[in-house]
C-alpha cells in the first residue's frame, strides 16, 4: 500500500491531536517495514521535517506549498475540489488524523474523529470553531471509507449524533509513551521544580485551559477544600498547579483566582513540553481532571502510567481509560469534586494503592497496538 498521512497537527500542536499524530506515526515506523508512506504537512506547520527514526522506512516527506488556513478555505469553506492527490502524489489511502477529510480523487479516505465535544458540550467550544466543525466533520465522516474513534464513547456519539453506520467505525485507543513511568530521577526532579517554581508537594491539573476542562468548578472545589481544612490548610492541602497552554473563554478562570483569594495557592505553569511532563506527573500528589467531556483523556492515562493518583469525572470516555484505578467525581458538583480530592489527599494508603495499580492499568494501552489496529483498517478499506 501507499499511504498518505497528514502530519500538520504533529508539527503545529504540542499536545492533543499533535501528540496523537506523532506517536501513531512513530509506532507505524516501528511496526511497518512493508508499505510506503507519504508524510505531508501544510507549509506553515514548520520547516523542520520529522526525524528519520520517527517515520516508516519507506517514507516520502512532502511539505505542501499551501498554508493550513488556505487549505481549510479551499477544501472545507469554499469546497473547491483540489484533490489531495495533487499534493501527495498517487496514493491508495489518505489518512487524516484531525477531524476533516480533503477531497480525494481515487484514494480511500480514513478519518480519525477524536470526540464530538462541539456537539455534546457546545457551550464549551469557541463559537467560530464550533460552527466550522459542525459543518465539516459530519460531511467528512460521511465521505470517509473508514472512521477511527478514540473510544467506545466517541463511537457511540458518532452513531447517535451523526447517524453513521456502526460497522464503518473502528475504536483505536491511543497509547502511552514508555517515558511515562513511576521511576524518578532526583536530578530531573530538581531541574523541573526549579524551572516551574515548585518548592514542595502540589496538586496537578493538566490540559489546555478551556471551559470543557471544568476549571471554574475545580477552583471553587479547591477553595472549599482549603477552607474546610481550617487552620491546618497550609499543611494539608498543597498548591494547585495548572499545566497547559491558554485556550479560549478562560478570562473567568483568572478572575476567579482573584475573587477566591487564591493568588498564593494557585500556579499557572503554562505549556509543559514533552520532556518535562513525565517528571511533573511523577512529582504530583495527584492529578485532578474533572473534565465535562473527553474523547479519550490522554492526561489521565499518562498519570496512571506514572503511578500518580487520579481524580477524574465519571463521564464520557474517562471510565474506559481509568477503569477501577481512579477516584471519580460528578463534574457538575463542586462539592463532589472537593470530596474526591479530599479522599485522595487524606489517605496515604489510598494514594499508595492507586500508585501501584496505575501502571498495570495504563499498560493495557500501547501505541504499537494502536498502530496494528490502524494497519488492519488500512488493509480492510483496500479489500
Amino acid at each position: 500500500m501507499r499511504i498518505a498521512i497528514d502530519y500538520t497537527a504533529a508539527l503545529h500542536q504540542g499536545a492533543g491531536i499533535g501528540r496523537y499524530t506523532r506517536e501513531l506515526v512513530r509506532a507505524l515506523a516501528r511496526l511497518d517495514h512493508e508499505n510506503e508512506y507519504v508524510v505531508c504537512w501544510a507549509r506553515d506547520a514548520g520547516d523542520a521535517p520529522p526525524a528519520t527514526e520517527d517515520v516508516p522506512a519507506h517514507t516520502t516527506l512532502r511539505r505542501w506549498p499551501l498554508t493550513e488556513r488556505t487549505l481549510i478555505w479551499v477544501w472545507h469553506r469554499l469546497r473547491i475540489p483540489l484533490w489531495a492527490e495533487l499534493l501527495t502524489g498517487s496514493v491508495d489511502i489518505f489518512h487524516s488524523p484531525d477531524f476533516t477529510l480533503p477531497p480525494l480523487l481515487r484514494a480511500k479516505g480514513v478519518l480519525t474523529v477524536h470526540d464530538l465535544s462541539f456537539l455534546r458540550v457546545p457551550e464549551c467550544a469557541d463559537p467560530a470553531q464550533r460552527r466550522y466543525l459542525s459543518a465539516t466533520v459530519p460531511r467528512s465522516a460521511r465521505r470517509a471509507d473508514a472512521l477511527l474513534a478514540d473510544s467506545e464513547n466517541t463511537r457511540r456519539d458518532m452513531v447517535e449524533l451523526l447517524g453513521l453506520p456502526p460497522h464503518k467505525i473502528t475504536v483505536v485507543y491511543p497509547g502511552v509513551d514508555p517515558r511515562f513511568r513511576p521511576a524518578r530521577d532526583a536530578g530531573e526532579g530538581e531541574r523541573v521544580r526549579n524551572r516551574y517554581g515548585l518548592s514542595g508537594p502540589f496538586i496537578l491539573a493538566l490540559g489546555t485551559l478551556e471551559p470543557r476542562k471544568n476549571l471554574t468548578r475545580l477552583l471553587k472545589a479547591y477553595a472549599n477544600l482549603r477552607a474546610g481544612a481550617g487552620a491546618q490548610a497550609g499543611e494539608l492541602i498543597p498548591p494547585l498547579a495548572f499545566s497547559g497552554a491558554v485556550g479560549w473563554l478562560v478570562d473567568e478562570v483568572f478572575h476567579l483566582v482573584d475573587d477566591l483569594g487564591l493568588h498564593d495557592d494557585v500556579l499557572f505553569l503554562g505549556y509543559v513540553p514533552d520532556e518535562d511532563l513525565p517528571v511533573l506527573l511523577q512529582m504530583a500528589s495527584c492529578l485532578v481532571y474533572p473534565s465535562l467531556y473527553e474523547g479519550f483523556g490522554l492526561p489521565v492515562l499518562e498519570a496512571l502510567a506514572c503511578g500518580t493518583p487520579v481524580v477524574t469525572s465519571r463521564v464520557s470516555s474517562l471510565p474506559e481509560v481509568a477503569g477501577d484505578v481512579a477516584v471519580y467525581c460528578d463534574p457538575h458538583s463542586t462539592a463532589d469534586i472537593a470530596r474526591a480530592m479530599r479522599q485522595v489527599l487524606a489517605s496515604a494508603e489510598l494514594r499508595q494503592s492507586l500508585a501501584q495499580q496505575g501502571p498495570p492499568q495504563a499498560g493495557q494501552f500501547t501505541w504499537d497496538e494502536a498502530a496494528r489496529r490502524v494497519l488492519a483498517v488500512y488493509r480492510a478499506v483496500l479489500e
